[in-house]
């Protein structure tokens, strides 16, 4: 071959190696894109590198969350991200509205697209065994956030508040209110209500709270004109308003629209008190009622204020999110995550290490101090 062949025969080879170079980081760069992402929920997508499955440094943690239809999970999927990504991490936040099957595809694809821990928060705590074997297939931990997930033992970690002393707090709460220990033969009527059939902090909710009020019941000091007491039967489903108040409404028009007082409701949570709430505007003509709540959502802080909620169990997603982030770093790099309690949260496979984050009890007297002063909310938010 001469010379001119011999160079015209390197330049070839030049162009196919640089041609093999392009599309073998093309290929590269399509990672993660190979799994149809689930759908998000309406107005709530999240973008995030995990999307186009980026997973720089191995730092990617996915953080599933139930909904944004309470403004909890808002707070709490915003607050975790914030505190993941100032240390450090990359952060996949998914949003489900509630729909199983979306949480399900979106944890299949954070797991696909090399999440290195999961944070779930779980719409139930009943459907995730299938995905979570994936999970641990793949050596991934998982700390379940604030509802417990039942019967995988994937589940490594669970990061809460108390949710036994919320429902202490709120049944100590009625007690003082209504000076029970000093009732004598005074009666009382109270309603119950509490969140969905498939969340498992129904039972520490309601039952930490008839713990207190058990008493007063078997005395008949505390009497249920509806009848309707048993936790299934008071179950509101997604913790939805709207479901909280018609069936109060019911209530209010089949036991009290002769006159008959009602004294006290306790709710569970802020979602099912507003709908009682709204229940009590549109059909109630007694004395107002003590109304309890959880989370101090703003609609129910102006509620307080405006006399329509007596109390509310503070729980501080700032908090949570911080312990949660704490344990995340601590698995990332290999060493044991902060845990407070080995004992209560058996998941149907073992007792999972879980950390107990601190209720509060929120009410006119302290709102100000505990929600205003310390951040959580400004004034606008509570005069909007």
């Amino acid at each position: 071959m001469n010379g001119k062949g011999e160079m015209e025969m390197k330049k070839l080879l030049a162009m196919l190696l640089a041609a093999s170079m392009v599309f073998s980081l093309a290929a590269c760069g399509g990672g993660g894109t190979s799994s149809t992402p689930a759908p998000a929920e309406t107005g709530s997508a999240e973008t995030t590198p995990a999307e186009t499955g980026s997973t720089e440094g191995g730092n990617l943690v996915g953080v599933a969350m139930p909904t944004k239809d309470l403004q909890r999970w808002n707070q709490d999927g915003e607050n975790m991200k914030a505190q993941l990504e100032a240390a450090g991490y990359t952060v996949d936040l998914q949003y489900a509205a509630n729909d199983i099957p979306t949480q399900v595809s979106q944890i299949e694809n954070m797991i696909a697209n090399g999440c290195e821990v999961l944070v779930i928060a779980s719409i139930d705590g009943e459907a995730l065994g299938t995905v979570l074997d994936q999970a641990k297939e793949k050596n991934i931990p998982v700390i379940a956030y604030d509802r417990l997930i039942m019967n995988s033992d994937a589940v490594s970690y669970y990061a809460t508040f108390d949710n036994w002393d919320v429902g202490v707090k709120q049944g100590e709460y009625i007690v003082e209110a209504l000076d029970l220990e000093n009732a004598g033969d005074k009666t009382y009527n109270i309603e119950y209500i509490t969140g969905d059939p498939g969340d498992n902090n129904i039972n520490f909710f309601f039952d930490g709270a008839i713990s207190v009020l058990q008493p007063y019941i078997d005395a008949g000091t505390l009497v249920c004109p509806s009848g309707q007491t048993e936790k299934q039967t008071v179950a509101t489903a997604n913790w939805a308003s709207d479901a909280a108040q018609s069936r109060f409404e019911n209530i209010l028009a089949s036991y009290y629209a002769d006159g008959t007082q009602l004294d006290v409701v306790l709710a569970s949570n802020d979602s099912t008190a507003l709908g009682v709430a709204n229940a009590l505007a549109s059909s109630y003509t007694g004395n107002y009622p003590i109304l309890t709540g959880q989370d101090c959502d703003i609609a129910n802080v102006k509620n307080i204020v405006a006399g329509k909620q007596s109390m509310s169990v503070f729980k501080d997603t700032r908090d949570l999110a911080s312990k949660t982030v704490e344990m995340v770093d601590a698995l990332m790099k290999g060493t044991e995550p902060p845990v407070n309690d080995t004992e209560t949260y058996d998941n149907g496979t073992g007792v999972i290490p879980s950390y107990l984050c601190e209720p509060k009890n929120c009410t006119i007297d302290n709102y100000q101090e505990l929600l205003i002063d310390s951040g959580y909310y400004t004034e606008a938010d509570l005069n909007g």
